[in-house]
């Protein structure tokens, strides 16, 4: 592309004045946005080409990595790294007089995903290049994002991402390989020369348009796709002479709803047009994705019966599932293949990973509404339950038990776990922990039924992106200590324990720390007003809104500490910045109290003197990627305080613990490898183990209202949220109060109150000897290493997928 300063200013500025007819004085931001990315998508477009060729070429095994998210963030800084030239870049910029960091904060993140499961997608697709793997990500173009999110009087407002707004230079409209949808209908059934054929009929049809976006290796010619699908209506223009106004009012309708499937992620299910809308979108997704990878796949290859060997279907969680009935359909129906014939295919080319133990995120749906919206869908769905149920009498000699335990419909409900566990050949869990309450309680009669399907693939992170870029002066630190083998091979992150005791290495450490922290305050009081001090301990709970995830317990401990503040004048603590961000789902009434609960407390704290600014409390409005980047490396302390057994994994975790923050956290998902990587002395563990929650769940023994009674300290807090103590209206934080109290605090709150203010005392006294600390975080970094995407897909390559890299 170019291999110098001068180079790139050159075809810069002539791309400038191509695109936008100006020069670079006039120019915008966006301006200066559109013209780079249009320059990069040029220059990668013959590797893009190349790429796929290649796999055509050499006849090679490629996956598809289905997903309903995909919360890649902003493009430009990571692409720019990846291709090797960002220094190029930033320093051509300057010498035009513009700042590449100033341009990259005018680029919006890419509103494709909710969190974890979408961000854990994103590093995937990014491992995947950047190892050569011949993967590839299929999702939904949203036109606007999750939310954007806005705090008025203290609880969040939603208003609409226009993420989109002044367009998306990365992706290419594919019109030409557009694919239908058909939604609703009849289907009747005929014998046509001895088979069963099925018709569908008066069916509603929604056109899948894709838009291809390149995934770029790291400084490699690789160059993957992810392609994401729009819904378009097959009406293009009305012609209102010829139209009576009742049918253009019916058109009009028929396209509201068809753009609704890809209009928003995750509408509101609270109600059946919402769910309806909902199961849309699921199908949307793989009915287009497994028509496009099999019009794909017959370029190549004569014989549908070669599918497992050259393709592997990955589903992301149960929102996919659908996948599996889908491509028995077109087998069946399109293919014309036996029953057996397309099993055997389907279960040898679709893999799931599942993502929860929670109840609530195994999906479910009515079969009344499954077989209304997708009815040959649902046929396949029936038959495939019934002959599997079948085979469940046989072989457990008529346990009714198990049988209504593994049956994938029952009590008038479709459950989609059951369907991905049997229409699959690999089921994996996302950490050791998860994938073991997943064996030997959740999915036991499962994994009794087919052991062989069930493994672990503990989650990672991309430390391209989290590392290299989030944080280039630790980066940078790492690369001058040990040498830049570390960015190919992760694991060698452990070289800079050798530094553990190093003076020189550990102030430097703190110094970078410092830095990020003055970058990260400069945020706080742009965004909210707040002058924080970057000499206290950067305390962070940064993540998806959720009962589970326990933001309750943090808040609740503030709360008790400010008490001990104000009224033990003796009482010592390190001085601690309370960080907190985090998106509540719209219809997630709960999880909003919360939201109001801790802006309510940082209001109170952050302007109360007699404390001695021991404490502030910061809410960051509008969590997204973007702002995780600010906030990580800026971070002393990671909480990590799910209930014990709920959170499968987690990669917030191993983002801080990548980037020098210590982690407080429960034994719960990837915590407990975290804390086997790095030892007890370099990780602040508290509260109830997973067997001893999963016990209290099956045997009872708990009682909330046994805590209140019991630990004076408890009952303090607690009576504060209805007193009128912290907010004027005495029940406007009641919901908060029931939850706990009367609904018997199903996550186990109360119970871990008195041991996390514990472990929170403990995290003070270390804070305070920084030699100590800081040899903390210097075992944190030198153990991530373990915990890169690459790791993690290296692992699915070779043990679920079977692909190999495709070196050019």
């Amino acid at each position: 592309m170019f291999s110098n300063t001068e180079e790139f200013k050159t075809g810069f500025s002539k791309k400038l004045a191509a695109l936008t007819g100006t020069n670079i004085e006039d120019a915008s931001y966006n301006d200066i946005y559109t013209t780079i990315g249009s320059m990069v998508r040029e220059y990668i477009s013959s590797n893009w080409m190349d790429t796929n060729h290649q796999y055509r070429k050499d006849n090679v095994k490629q996956v598809y990595y289905f997903s309903l998210e995909f919360l890649l963030g902003r493009l430009m800084g990571s692409n720019l790294l990846n291709m090797g030239i960002y220094d190029i870049c930033e320093q051509g910029l300057k010498e035009l007089g513009v700042s590449l960091e100033e341009m990259e904060e005018h680029e919006p993140d890419a509103g494709l995903g909710n969190g974890g499961l979408g961000r854990l997608a994103a590093c995937f697709l990014d491992s995947l290049a950047s190892l050569n793997l011949p993967g590839h990500g299929c999702g939904i173009r949203y036109k606007y994002g999750l939310f954007e999110q806005k705090i008025v009087s203290g609880y969040q407002v939603e208003l609409p991402d226009h993420w989109l707004k002044e367009g998306n230079v990365w992706e290419i409209r594919r019109s030409d390989k557009a694919v239908e949808i058909h939604f609703g209908g009849h289907v009747t059934m005929e014998q046509v020369q001895g088979r069963l054929k099925f018709n569908h009929y008066a069916y509603e049809t929604v056109v899948a348009v894709p838009y291809d976006m390149p995934i770029i290796g790291y400084e490699n010619s690789t160059v993957n796709t992810l392609r994401l699908w729009s819904a378009e209506s097959i009406v293009k223009d009305l012609d209102s002479h010829s139209i009576s106004t009742h049918d253009q009012r019916k058109i009009i309708e028929y396209k509201r709803q068809t753009e609704a499937i890809s209009e928003f992620l995750y509408p509101d299910d609270s109600h059946i047009e919402g769910r309806r809308l909902r199961l849309k979108q699921q199908y949307f997704l793989v009915s287009a994705g497994i028509q496009s990878v099999l019009r794909s796949y017959k370029k190549n290859y004569d014989s549908v019966f070669e599918l497992p060997n050259r393709v592997c279907i990955h589903v992301n969680d149960t929102h996919p599932v659908l996948a599996i009935p889908e491509l028995m359909r077109i087998l069946l129906d399109e293919e014309n293949l036996s029953w057996d014939e397309a099993w055997d295919i389907t279960t040898k080319t679709i893999s799931y990973t599942n993502h929860t133990t929670l109840s609530e995120a195994l999906e479910t749906w009515p079969v009344d509404l499954m077989k209304s919206l997708l009815p040959r869908v649902y046929m396949i769905i029936e038959e495939i339950n019934r002959r599997f149920t079948q085979v469940v009498w046989e072989q457990y000699q008529g346990n009714w038990e198990m049988l209504r335990n593994l049956s994938i419909i029952n009590d008038n409900t479709v459950r989609m776990a059951n369907l991905a566990i049997v229409g699959s050949y690999s089921v994996n869990g996302v950490a050791q922990v998860h994938t073991d309450i997943l064996k030997k309680r959740e999915m036991k009669d499962f994994y009794q039924m087919f052991p062989t399907k069930f493994n672990n693939k503990t989650n990672g992170i991309t430390h391209r992106r989290w590392l290299l870029r989030a944080n280039p002066q630790l980066a940078s630190l790492v690369t001058e200590s040990i040498g830049e083998d570390w960015i190919a091979e992760p694991s060698q992150l452990i070289g800079i324990k050798q530094y553990l005791s190093d003076a020189s290495f550990q102030q430097k450490v703190q110094d970078i720390k410092r830095s990020n922290k003055l970058i990260l305050a400069d945020i706080i009081k742009e965004q909210s007003g707040i002058i924080i001090d970057p000499n206290t301990v950067f305390d962070v709970h940064i993540k998806r809104l959720h009962a589970y995830k326990r933001q309750v317990l943090n808040i609740l401990h503030i709360m008790d500490l400010y008490n001990r503040i104000k009224e033990d004048s003796t009482f010592e603590t390190s001085p601690r910045t309370f960080i907190f961000g985090a998106k509540a789902a719209p219809s997630y009434y709960f999880a909003k109290k919360v939201i109001k609960l801790i802006n309510t407390v940082a209001n109170i704290v952050n302007n109360d003197s007699s404390i001695r600014g021991l404490i502030k409390v910061v809410f960051l409005e509008n969590y997204r990627v973007s702002l995780a980047e600010k906030i990580i490396p800026a971070s002393d302390v990671s909480e990590q305080i799910s209930t014990a057994s709920k959170e499968a994994s987690g990669t917030g975790n191993m983002k801080f613990m990548m980037n020098g923050a210590v982690t407080l956290g429960t034994l719960d998902g990837a915590n407990i490898e975290i804390a086997e990587e790095v030892g007890d002395d370099n990780i602040f563990i508290f509260g109830l183990t997973p067997n001893e929650v999963l016990n209290y769940y099956k045997y009872g023994g708990y009682s909330s209202w046994d805590m209140y009674n019991t630990f004076p300290r408890v009952r303090r807090v607690m009576e504060e949220l209805i007193s009128g103590e912290i907010v004027a209206q005495a029940g406007e934080l009641r919901d908060i109060y029931n939850s706990l109290l009367s609904d018997n605090d199903e996550y186990f709150v109360l119970k871990d109150f008195t041991p996390y203010v514990d472990a929170q005392l403990k995290v003070s006294q270390a804070y305070k000897n920084q030699k100590k600390w800081t040899e903390m975080a210097i075992m944190n970094i030198a153990h991530s290493g373990k915990f890169s995407s690459d790791r993690t897909i290296a692992e699915y390559a070779s043990e679920i997928w079977k692909i190999k890299p495709v070196i050019k």
